[in-house]
């Protein structure tokens, strides 16, 4: 991997720095729910305003489809910045054809303010990576840092064009993700395993694809292992089942054969009649799934194979659950593999690196969310370094 350069490399004291963070946080009724995502950039942010620097936060929120909408202003999201940072955050509802008025009150901040810019995608230029946009916005400051890599797969404008306008670096979250990213997947430690999840292989084939080549053990589960075990010949019931993919997911077997990668599908599963909390259950072999039965979850033969493959591993990388994890007790596979996971590596003996929404979800249900490596935030980001795709925003910032 390419080095990138990092923000101890830019010279911050009195200087306007502009942060491209991710605000695009969940709120409702006018208050953020998680604020997750703006308490992973406060370390960035405290570093420019320490170091004298003004911090200048860009970003976009929600869909507003490149126009002006009361409904998708940051102004709602300053509120949580503020708890979070513990000190006065400005707001400046820039209007993006005319920066002037955001240039004076930028100016007008004494060193070590943090102010934020309104929604860039309230301008058309955002989305479309307009080269005129990105030189208003580069007008506002002095030096541009990247510390949202959850926004890093989009080449629009204040995450990529902006990157080449001015001396530019990566925020402290996000070279946190990429050296945690290069541990997982770009000069890991061998053996690697990864476990991808999730309910169907035609969402996560280029990413399948890709893991079988770099990969020493795949661990395939949640409703993509049902329509591997169909392509086998197994008949999986009344399972979520993509039939009409069983010549890809055998072309996936047969590729990481060449590969040398081993392939571990479910043996055992954890079936109902029901998508339902405690619904009545049963665990069987895999051939023997009930006509009118649904795979929820792996069983404890599946879970003491992986947790076995995973003893054999050094780094780990994960994405996507094992069963019905939202439903109990579907969710007992799952959280017994992620524990495992947080054992080995709290003992030293494993990387472990996981990402993708319902990912983080279930390592927050199964209690250790905070006991692996590395758990990024970012979900399309994610899948798509999984993927094995260049990062737009990533690549502005490499040198």
């Amino acid at each position: 991997m390419a080095t990138f350069k990092t923000l101890d490399q830019l010279d911050l004291q009195g200087k306007r720095v502009l942060l491209r963070a991710d605000l695009n946080v969940p709120v409702a009724d006018g208050q953020v729910t998680d604020a997750t995502r703006i308490e992973r950039i406060v370390p960035t942010i405290r570093k420019i305003t320490e170091a004298g620097g003004k911090a200048i936060l860009l970003s976009h929120f929600g869909r507003p489809k490149g126009k002006v909408n009361p409904e998708f202003s940051l102004e709602q999201v300053v509120p949580a910045v503020v708890e979070a940072v513990g000190q006065p955050v400005g707001f400046i509802a820039t209007d993006w054809v005319d920066v002037q008025t955001a240039g004076e009150a930028i100016d007008g901040a004494p060193d070590g303010s943090i102010l934020v810019l309104e929604n860039t995608r309230f301008h058309p230029g955002e989305e479309a990576n307009e080269g005129d946009l990105a030189e208003r916005i580069a007008s506002l400051g002095d030096v541009y840092v990247n510390d949202a890599f959850s926004a890093a797969h989009r080449a629009h404008a204040s995450t990529e064009a902006l990157a080449h306008l001015l001396p530019s670096a990566a925020g402290l979250a996000m070279q946190a993700e990429l050296e945690a990213l290069q541990a997982g997947l770009g000069t890991p430690t061998r053996p690697v395993l990864a476990l991808v999840g999730g309910a169907k292989v035609s969402s996560k084939i280029d990413l399948l694809q890709n893991l079988v080549t770099r990969v020493d053990f795949l661990v395939i589960g949640g409703g993509m292992a049902n329509t591997f075990l169909f392509a086998q010949g197994i008949d999986v019931g009344n399972s979520l089942c993509e039939k009409d993919l069983a010549d890809t997911a055998r072309a996936i077997v047969a590729r990481a054969r060449e590969a040398h990668c081993t392939i571990l599908l479910p043996t055992d599963a954890v079936v109902a009649g029901k998508f339902e909390t405690n619904a009545e259950h049963q665990t069987v072999a895999v051939g023997s799934v009930p006509a009118d039965g649904m795979i929820l979850d792996v069983g404890a033969e599946s879970v003491r194979a992986i947790n076995a493959a995973i003893d054999q591993s050094k780094t780990v990388v994960w994405n996507g659950p094992l069963g019905a994890f939202e439903l109990n007790p579907f969710d007992a596979g799952t959280v017994a593999v992620a524990r495992h996971v947080a054992e080995r590596t709290a003992a030293g003996d494993l990387v472990s690196v996981a990402g993708g929404g319902d990912t983080v979800a279930a390592l927050a249900h199964a209690g250790v969310k905070d006991r692996f490596t590395y758990v990024s935030t970012a979900g399309g980001a994610f899948l798509e370094w999984m993927e094995g795709k260049d990062l737009p925003g990533v690549a502005a910032l490499m040198v």
